[in-house]
């Protein structure tokens, strides 16, 4: 269900598609159990952890690649043609890693000891949002 689940902008509502334990269960919000309980019950990992960490270590391993691959040259692409959207802009995949790690994410995620520390609070952030 997750898999290639890396290059996906993380977004409250997608986290919240992957609440199928209540219909595995049968359960509905009026029967008002909580989700720990529910995943305590049917032993399935949460989603929304899993997703968020798989993001974050595929950034962190897209950063550190030094062969020229395209990876980090398309982290670093601002397209500048057309005029811009009304509205409010659209999400970014690195939005929610440069909440975490700053605006100088990639440079920083070239020190794994570091990078892995910061990851956990990053997987926090989406397993809250998740609950």
């Amino acid at each position: 269900m997750i898999y290639g689940a890396e290059p996906w902008t993380l977004i409250e509502d997608l986290i919240h598609k992957f609440k199928i334990e209540r219909a595995i269960l049968g359960l509905s919000l009026r029967d008002r159990i909580r989700n720990d309980e529910i995943r305590r019950r049917t032993k399935v990992t949460d989603n929304a952890q899993r997703i968020s960490k798989l993001k974050w270590q595929w950034a962190g391993h897209v950063c550190r690649t030094t062969d020229g691959r395209w990876g980090r040259r398309v982290l670093q692409w601002r397209p500048r043609i057309g005029k811009h959207s009304v509205g409010r802009p659209r999400v970014r995949w690195t939005d929610n890693l440069k909440k975490v790690a700053g605006s100088g994410w990639i440079r920083k995620a070239e020190d794994r000891v570091w990078w892995r520390s910061l990851g956990k609070a990053y997987v926090q952030q989406w397993t809250l949002v998740g609950c």
